[in-house]
């Protein structure tokens, strides 16, 4: 019952956003403006207010970051070692690695955590502001990361990557958001009651708005091409990427409920991010599509078995 009461909201507002995709009910340009939205100004409140209101000492939130860093680096080891042994293409590379570890955290990820019960880690912290503090870095490493894989299935490592790699940092509001929640409390400053009920507002239509943008962008992609390479990129993502992070969870001695947050945030499926990247940057846009689309199904799995036995 726990697992149904836990992913069935999540998954239920990704299969109302594709119904109203498919329907028409809602047209493309509201999905497209409403990701905007969530990603420059809902996404970034629920980071600011989050931290603003309930941050505590990082330590613990900084060593679920540490392993999921980790884990995310040997997922990336196995991509491409992956891609060399299913001969994939030098230009197809790029996409196939950004789809075997890149996780779609803030709608995915973030609305499993916060359907949980919002309890106290070891370090006093809570599993939300834990898991926000974890994944606004993260998604930074993700934007990088995919830009370096990008480029280097098409170009060698140069010079020609700073200014890519500088933009997407300046203008990621995650990152800022994030920036300015730390900042904020640690010069010792409070908001006022009414730009704090503002912002909590704000961040609170993020997460249902995220998710029907995630099932109305999986009624647009389509699978189609290599299905079998799409596959591997799903079972990479959201089948052995959390089976690591538990592996590094318990070399360390992390404790079980901050296990748990590191692998719903690893058994995340591929971003939907991942097929614009891929279009932008001149990358396999079939692979990029069918990859989001199986990795949905499969992190269903991962997650249902993440939320029940961990």
């Amino acid at each position: 019952m726990e697992i149904l009461n836990v992913l069935a909201p999540v998954f239920l507002m990704i299969a109302i956003g594709a119904v109203l995709q498919a329907s028409r009910f809602a047209s493309p340009g509201f999905f497209k403006e409403g990701n905007r939205l969530t990603y420059w100004l809902g996404l970034p409140a629920l980071l600011f207010s989050q931290l603003a209101g309930s941050f505590h000492h990082p330590g613990g939130a900084q060593t679920m970051l540490g392993v999921m860093l980790l884990a995310t680096a040997l997922s990336l080891a196995v991509a491409y070692g992956l891609a060399w042994a299913e001969r994939v293409p030098g230009k197809t590379t790029g996409t196939f690695v950004q789809g075997c570890f890149r996780g779609n955290l803030a709608f995915v990820g973030l609305p499993v955590i916060y359907s949980l019960p919002d309890v106290p880690l070891r370090d006093g912290m809570s599993m939300r502001t834990a898991a926000v503090l974890i994944v606004a870095p993260m998604m930074v490493f993700y934007n990088v990361a995919a830009v370096v894989v990008l480029l280097l299935s098409q170009h060698a490592l140069g010079w020609g990557m700073v200014r890519p790699l500088a933009r997407q940092l300046a203008t990621n509001p995650p990152l800022l958001a994030t920036v300015a929640g730390l900042v904020f409390i640690w010069r010792g400053w409070t908001l006022p009651p009414a730009v704090d009920k503002t912002f909590g507002a704000l961040g609170e239509m993020a997460l249902p708005l995220g998710l029907l943008g995630v099932g109305a962008a999986l009624v647009s992609v389509q699978l189609a091409g290599n299905w079998l390479r799409s596959l591997s990129c799903a079972l990479v993502k959201s089948m052995l990427s959390p089976l690591l992070g538990w592996a590094i969870c318990r070399a360390y001695g992390v404790g079980p409920l901050e296990q748990k947050i590191v692998m719903i945030l690893m058994a995340a499926p591929t971003a939907i991010v991942s097929y614009s990247m891929a279009l932008e940057m001149k990358g396999d846009e079939t692979l990029a599509s069918g990859s989001i689309v199986l990795s949905v199904f499969v992190s269903v799995v991962s997650l249902a078995a993440i939320v029940g036995w961990f």
